[in-house]
């Protein structure tokens, strides 16, 4: 739930080169002699996150309270079983998934080098890297397998992000540039009620959100009141989203990362689709791009899906989902979400120059509810804190997926080897 603030903050210099003994060696094996996923049952530092306890799910009842982070011991349990901790609601899966093809002769020595070192020094919980259609790596460590579901963390506000568009293109919102109290009458008067869509996708509502500051004190407070308050109080979604109502900028004009302004386009989702953001992902994208497995969406206390955390998939379907956004919206010649959606939602216009890389943040800029990446061509990514990604380059279709329990800065050095072996 807190926001990704360290990862999107490092930058590529002082990179960990320790390789932790014993590890390299066993997985260069299984990937020479395997052409499918491999799987371990140890990672990094594996006492640390419960290996010795069997990586337990933790209590439902002080998880709920305590919301997301957890202790590390109790992370490879909590954020591969959501649905035993929370409320959630199903997206089903495709009648007949579409399947990758698999390239396993495809990495050269000093990559599959670089990859086992990675892996060996970082606390990912699994790793994917495809070329279009082919499947390039896939390993799962710390006891996890591919038939595990994975948690978004902030990950699912790019999806948010992408049910707008499509609500756009079926006419159900008319534009961004529609204030959210078009759509959700119990906004009217807000702050947040008057902010453009736009602005809300941008993160840039200009409304006061602590995120981070004073130890995440409004997103813990929304969490209360939003998530946790049905066994407390019984202020209702949107209730809980205007008690932030002190505007300290006009909108559009910063940046300043808050998950709350995916909550308030939920409740313009839903009004305006008359659909559960669960109802509307699996007609208008999970069901067509083929997925094998059932998503879960974590639900707040009204039984709305949280749109700025806990999503839930097996790690192929968020390959599938990167797929769909490396070929800019379309599947196999279907056109699922508009690629004019997809080159507005990851490209800054000359008059938003405030969120572009280096502007945003240090390393990053920003578009709809996704992060844009500062190397060379159109790259972007859905961030999640403790260490999720989803990178894409829509040039070469090159997309790399990654959960994990920790941030992981290297990545990005891995990422930037990935496509220059095979951008």
């Amino acid at each position: 739930m807190h926001s990704d603030r360290l990862s999107r903050r490092v930058a590529l210099t002082g990179l960990a080169a320790t390789c932790a003994a014993g590890l390299a060696t066993p997985m260069r094996r299984a990937w020479a002699e395997e052409a499918g996923p491999s799987f371990s049952s140890t990672g990094p530092d594996a006492e640390r996150y419960g290996a010795a306890a069997g990586y337990p799910v933790p209590d439902a009842v002080r998880a709920r309270w305590q919301g997301n982070p957890w202790q590390p011991a109790d992370r490879v349990g909590a954020f591969t079983h959501i649905d035993d901790i929370y409320p959630t609601r199903q997206v089903k899966h495709a009648a007949v998934p579409w399947r990758f093809k698999r390239a396993p002769a495809a990495f050269s020595e000093p990559f599959r080098a670089e990859v086992t070192g990675y892996l060996a020094r970082n606390p990912v919980t699994a790793l994917l890297i495809a070329k279009d259609d082919q499947i390039l790596f896939e390993h799962y460590q710390y006891g996890r397998t591919d038939r595990d579901r994975f948690v978004s963390q902030s990950m699912v506000k790019s999806i948010t992000g992408l049910l707008i568009g499509l609500a756009i293109s079926d006419g159900a919102i008319k534009s961004v540039d529609d204030t959210a109290e078009t759509y959700v009458p119990g906004f009217r008067g807000s702050e947040y009620g008057r902010t453009p869509i736009r602005d809300l996708l941008h993160m840039s509502s200009g409304v006061d959100f602590g995120e981070e500051v004073d130890g995440a004190r409004d997103l813990n407070r929304l969490w209360r009141d939003m998530v946790a308050g049905g066994w407390i109080s019984d202020k209702g979604t949107v209730n809980s989203i205007i008690r932030f109502n002190h505007r300290i900028a006009p909108p559009g004009t910063r940046f300043r990362y808050a998950s709350i302004e995916p909550d308030v386009l939920g409740m313009v989702l839903r009004n305006a689709t008359g659909k559960s953001l669960s109802e509307y992902l699996q007609e208008r994208i999970w069901q067509p791009i083929g997925t094998e497995g059932d998503a879960k969406w974590l639900l707040d206390a009204e039984g709305f899906e949280l749109p700025h955390f806990g999503f839930n998939a097996v790690l192929r379907d968020y390959a599938r989902l990167a797929r769909l956004l490396a070929h800019d919206g379309a599947w196999d010649g279907r056109k699922i979400i508009p690629a004019q959606w997809m080159i507005e939602a990851t490209t800054v216009r000359p008059s938003d120059g405030y969120l572009a890389p280096g502007r945003a943040e240090r390393d990053f800029g920003y578009g709809y509810l996704l992060w844009l990446l500062p190397w060379g061509q159109r790259q972007f990514a859905m961030f999640g804190d403790f260490g999720q990604r989803v990178c894409v380059e829509p040039a070469s279709k090159v997309v790399m997926v990654q959960t994990g329990l920790e941030q992981t800065p290297e990545i990005w050095k891995l990422w930037l080897a990935a496509l220059k072996r095979y951008g």
